[in-house]
């Protein structure tokens, strides 16, 4: 649904040359209404109004604010639904914020060649819902799905739940027209399954969070669905019994499509939340899901008895649909229940397969050594976890001590041969600890692939890589 706008606060050239391009209705200058775009669900990020939020309909309409704002000299940001985990989208004083919530409509649904083109306002729950009704489906399954834009998890190369077996958004992609800084539009990639034409320049923009261009249709594969899953849950004594299993499952070959894991805290914030019942001495839980139909019990029996030979007190296997619904409920239901604790800073480190345990561990040491409140819930099968750190937003001292956790976490994370983030993206958050995970060589390529593309910093300014200092 489109925003409200209103069009009678700070009018300037600049305002007066959005409105004649786009129409008073697409123009949003009000300071309440304005609010609304402001910042994404990061906490702890600074943001402020911006000067003014667009809302285009169409490609003409992006290259046209993007001339405008070329000419002017000013900043803008890109946006979708605003659901991002740090900062990516956040507006600051000056800029415009650009939202393609109004670019909602589905292009095209390929049948034949499993292919959708759709403009980058389509939620990912629209997407799967089309598909669905041409018995195809849009695999990508960020836990924000419902909500979160086709455009924005590609800007964010979002992941998800079932992204151990299918992958991250950039599998799906193949290709995007964007809209460049300068106002030029393109189209980058291909339809085809296979292509190697050229350099691949469709991957640029996958993941840029929208520092490089502006994406107005993606073209993306569809699959067909998966046979229902089932799921089976195992409760460990300590994590690293629990890694331990996540390891030989992995080298034994088996690919679950939902491959979860919650720590002590996150499990008794469960309990307390929706009775899940998982036990006090529970130090770790994996959640599993099998969706390969007919071989799916039997794959799930493998896993539970690798399970079990890794010292688990406790497997279930779930015996139909409703009973893995209830499984896979509990870990949906980690966020929420942690929120009961206080506010939660979500971070986002992934790390090899084989260090996990030690990763989870090292957490538990941060929290006690600064007193503080971290829960864990991960991706398992790809080593991807999600430490929540508890803070109090008008305590400084707290906010102080989760900043420091966040670093910890970081270090510690590389230290393994790990990165600073596995699928929330970089954004304001972890700008400064992108610096570090780095070289210096691949920091220069990426600040010149940067200013080869929008050489005045005009894209999302002070996101992901900071320009570099002018001589």
């Amino acid at each position: 649904m489109a925003a409200p706008t209103s069009t009678f606060f700070h009018h300037s050239p600049i305002i007066d040359d959005l409105m004649r391009a786009l129409g008073t209705d697409a123009v949003v200058t009000d300071p309440d209404i304005l609010e609304s775009f402001r910042h994404d669900a990061a906490a702890l990020c600074e943001s402020a109004l911006p000067l003014a939020a667009v809302l285009p309909s169409t490609e003409a309409h992006v290259q046209a604010i993007m001339r405008i704002a070329s000419a002017h000299r000013i900043p803008v940001v890109p946006q979708g639904a605003l659901t991002g985990l740090a900062g990516a989208a956040n507006a600051g004083v000056g800029v415009i914020a650009l939202n393609t919530r109004r670019m909602n409509a589905i292009v095209e649904l390929d049948v034949v060649n499993r292919t959708a083109v759709v403009q980058p306002g389509v939620t990912n729950k629209e997407l799967k819902d089309a598909a669905l009704q041409q018995g195809l489906t849009y695999l990508p399954d960020p836990s924000s799905w419902e909500a979160s834009t086709i455009g924005g998890n590609i800007a964010t190369n979002a992941g998800g739940l079932c992204c151990v077996k299918y992958g991250v958004t950039a599998r799906f992609v193949r290709g995007l027209r964007v809209v460049l800084a300068d106002g030029r539009a393109t189209f980058v990639g291909r339809r085809t399954v296979k292509g190697v034409a050229g350099l691949s320049l469709a991957e640029l923009f996958v993941g840029s969070e929208g520092t490089l261009g502006i994406i107005t249709e993606a073209t993306v594969g569809l699959d067909f669905p998966a046979a229902t899953p089932l799921t089976m849950a195992a409760t460990f004594p300590s994590t690293v019994a629990a890694g331990e299993a996540v390891s030989r499952i992995r080298a034994a070959g088996i690919t679950p499509s939902l491959f979860e894991l919650l720590d002590r805290t996150t499990i008794a914030a469960i309990d307390a939340y929706a009775r899940m019942d998982f036990g006090t001495d529970a130090a770790a839980v994996l959640i599993a899901q099998s969706d390969i139909g007919a071989g799916a019990v039997e794959e799930l029996e493998a896993i539970a008895a690798l399970c079990t030979e890794s010292g688990a007190t406790d497997v279930a296997v779930a015996e139909d649909e409703v009973e893995s619904e209830q499984l896979v409920q509990a870990r949906r239901l980690a966020y929420p229940a942690l929120e009961r604790l206080g506010s939660p800073l979500v971070d986002d480190v992934s790390v090899p397969i084989s260090h996990l345990a030690a990763m989870i561990d090292e957490v538990g040491l941060v929290a006690d050594r600064l007193g503080i409140v971290i829960g864990v819930v991960g991706h398992a099968g790809d080593g991807n976890i999600h430490p929540t750190v508890i803070v109090d937003p008008l305590d400084p001292a707290s906010l102080v001590k989760a900043h420091r956790a966040f670093d910890e976490i970081a270090a510690f994370a590389l230290s393994l041969g790990g990165t600073i983030t596995g699928e929330h993206g970089v954004g304001l958050l972890k700008r400064d600890l992108l610096e570090t995970e780095l070289d210096p060589v691949a920091a220069e390529l990426q600040r010149g692939i940067k200013e080869l593309l929008d050489p005045h910093y005009l894209l999302n300014p002070g996101k992901v890589l900071t320009a570099r200092p002018r001589a």
